[in-house]
């Protein structure tokens, strides 16, 4: 066999081989005590955009695409989903301080504002998630209000 046919056998077996190792799952449909819904007012319309656009990187309940069964793409979006929780979770709100909610306010609506989230990438495939101009106002207002009422409890 030559060089070259060895060398895609052996890639060959190597991408066949890491389709077996599926990262875990983001799925726990659990709506826990700290969830950001059980604590502050958040109107079913306000819900709806936050779960299409935000919760599948920012809560502990991933809807999954096809995709995340092919390696190395699950894997990808394993640690784009880690990272996205580590920075901020939905369903952990009520475990931050006082402080940090507020920060994590203002981060929402500076993000919002500028345009960075959700991600480009992300709006390049899930199409609904994308915020219309309608989206970002009514989550910018309940931001607003939502960190005022935080304000006044302090």
């Amino acid at each position: 066999m030559s060089r070259i046919k060895i060398g895609l056998l052996v890639l060959s077996v190597i991408i066949i081989a890491i389709q077996f190792v599926q990262p875990a799952r983001n799925q726990n449909r659990q709506v826990l005590d700290a969830d950001i819904t059980r604590l502050y007012m958040v109107p079913e319309n306000v819900e709806a955009v936050l779960k299409t656009s935000c919760y599948d990187c920012h809560s502990n309940n991933t809807n999954y695409p096809w995709y995340v069964n092919v390696q190395p793409g699950g894997w990808w979006l394993a640690s784009h989903i880690k990272k996205g929780k580590a920075e901020l979770n939905f369903d952990e709100f009520g475990n931050y301080s006082k402080r940090r909610r507020q920060s994590k306010l203002k981060s929402i609506a500076s993000s919002i504002e500028d345009g960075t989230m959700p991600l480009p990438s992300y709006t390049l495939i899930h199409k609904n998630a994308k915020l219309s101009k309608e989206d970002k106002t009514l989550l910018l207002n309940w931001v607003k209000k939502t960190r005022d009422s935080l304000l006044l409890k302090n």
